[in-house]
């Protein structure tokens, strides 16, 4: 009896072992890799007004800028499949003269964007203005304040980008795609954000 009842034991656990087996779920198939996440692009979006140190305060100075990042998309001669700096967007400028009542006022289409940190630069060129600037590339530079501090904007006009020639004679030289000087100013009203991005990976040439 003792030998039947020790054959009976291992033939149950025998039965269990199987019966463990049988219920566990197959091995998982190797999970498919994922797809690579698509580049962070950069982008600055925001309005705001500023204090210009030489107009008088009682000038009301804004601007605002909506642009984002479109790499490789302004193919030109020697670029042909554009830069990683394009972008796409607008940029106005207004400003109202307190002493003269005057209002001046330009919209430009955004040509060029380019991050680091929380500083950005832009320039557009002007599509339609009462100042006589239609044509113009105009670059605008944005910091996007931190830790309670304002934000900072510059413009490519008035104190800077000024080329005095050999004959001491003055002229305003052009502004290239994604020039402007420090951001010179302060933000007192609005406000600007930066989405900072690294340049973006070279596309593959085509064949």
């Amino acid at each position: 009896m003792k030998n039947r009842t020790r054959t009976l034991a291992l033939t149950g656990s025998a039965a269990l072992v199987a019966t463990l087996i049988g219920a566990a779920p197959a091995p998982a198939a190797p999970a498919a890799p994922a797809a690579p996440a698509a580049p962070k692009l950069a982008a600055v979006h925001g309005g705001g007004t500023v204090v210009f140190p030489y107009a008088p305060k009682a000038d009301d100075i804004r601007f605002t800028v909506d642009a984002d990042a479109k790499p490789w998309s302004r193919p030109f001669p020697g670029a042909e499949q554009g830069l990683p700096t394009d972008a796409r967007g607008r940029v106005t400028v207004y400003h109202h003269f307190s002493e003269t009542g005057f209002t001046g006022v330009a919209e430009a289409e955004v040509d060029c964007l380019v991050t680091g940190g929380r500083t950005a630069t832009v320039t557009a060129v002007v599509t339609s203005s009462n100042v006589g600037w239609e044509g113009r590339r105009i670059g605008i530079s944005v910091q996007d304040g931190e830790r309670g501090g304002p934000d900072r904007l510059g413009f490519s006009w008035a104190i800077v980008n000024v080329d005095v020639k050999p004959d001491g004679s003055v002229a305003e030289p052009t502004v290239g795609t994604c020039m402007a000087p420090a951001p010179f100013t302060e933000v007192t009203k609005g406000g600007f954000k930066v989405t900072p991005a690294p340049l973006p990976p070279q596309p593959a040439a085509k064949p």
